[in-house]
């Protein structure tokens, strides 16, 4: 801090008050704390529709989370155990897909799944929240089944498997569709 000449007493007392008021504001600034398990939330799910074809091809999942030490993503080269092609671990957001068929949800052989990348370097640990955006594609052709639902769950680095969460029933529009 640098005193000029034409400071007063006065202006330097208030200057101190100002400094000492902003430390013991941050100071005392808690921070949000969460478990180490990642916890989700359904935020919504926006259809994308084709303007041309006039079909929901596409599909927007939007899910909020929050985890204590921040330990959510992969890296594009985390592909050994237990990170490797084709193991329980490579996706790291499990995405069920179902399709109201006849009165009932049925799950098709499709896989949603994906990998979300870091989002903290992995040398943080801090507790983080926000919201995940994952685009899917939605339209399958072979079906002709409108109403469709889907259940995600996310794991972190070190393996801890979030809750699960259900999407309420989406209707997406589709040629010949079927109740």
């Amino acid at each position: 801090m640098t005193i000029t000449k034409g400071m007063t007493k006065i202006h330097i007392f208030l200057l101190v008050i100002i400094v000492l008021a902003t430390a013991t504001v941050v100071s005392c600034r808690k921070f949000e704390e969460y478990p180490p398990i990642p916890e989700i939330a359904f935020n919504d799910f926006e259809l994308l529709v084709n303007n041309e074809t006039g079909i929901s091809e596409q599909g927007v999942l939007y899910i909020s989370y929050r985890d204590g030490d921040g330990d959510i993503g992969l890296e594009q080269g985390d592909t050994l155990f237990p990170f490797e092609p084709g193991g329980s671990y490579y996706y790291n957001l499990l995405i069920r897909y179902f399709e109201l068929q006849n009165g009932v949800f049925v799950e098709p052989p499709i896989n949603f799944n994906a990998r979300i990348p870091l989002l903290l370097p992995k040398d943080q640990k801090k507790g983080i929240k926000g919201i995940i955006r994952n685009e899917m594609f939605i339209y399958d052709p072979s079906s002709d089944f409108d109403t469709i639902q889907f259940t995600v769950q996310l794991i972190d680095r070190a393996l801890n498997i979030s809750n699960e969460i259900t999407t309420p029933p989406i209707v997406r529009i589709v040629p010949n569709a079927q109740p």
